[in-house]
């Protein structure tokens, strides 16, 4: 088992940035490919980002490619997304998540509870 807790969302303008946090503990964080997920009302839930084991590689949705970046420290078993230029359209809760790699898919096991990011134009 491996629990996520998320954390650094909030309201702000069009524009802004924002760095999302999630801290993980339980099994060994440096194990788990890491994901960023995030989920508008009425909408499903997408991918935003992937970042692997040992953070060499990263992966992003192309609605946010150039504007969020994923990063990890596996030292304090934490996970980050940096949104920068906001857009309302980024309005979402937003997920982390822990799971797997295998020929070419991802597999994603353990969920955070989500924390709010609120972009006003």
């Amino acid at each position: 088992q491996v629990q996520l807790v998320e954390s650094g969302g909030g309201l702000v303008q069009a524009g802004d940035s924002l760095r999302l946090s999630c801290a993980a503990s339980g099994r060994t964080f440096s194990r788990f490919r890491m994901g960023w997920f995030r989920q508008a009302p009425g909408k499903e839930r997408e991918f935003v980002a992937s970042i692997s084991t040992r953070g060499s590689f990263t992966y992003y949705a192309d609605s946010v490619k150039g504007r969020f970046a994923v990063s990890r420290d596996n030292a304090k078993n934490t996970l980050y997304l940096q949104m920068n230029s906001l857009k309302p359209d980024d309005t979402a809760v937003y997920y982390c998540a822990a799971g797997t790699r295998s020929d070419g898919v991802e597999s994603y096991d353990y969920w955070g509870q989500g924390t709010q990011v609120t972009v006003s134009s």
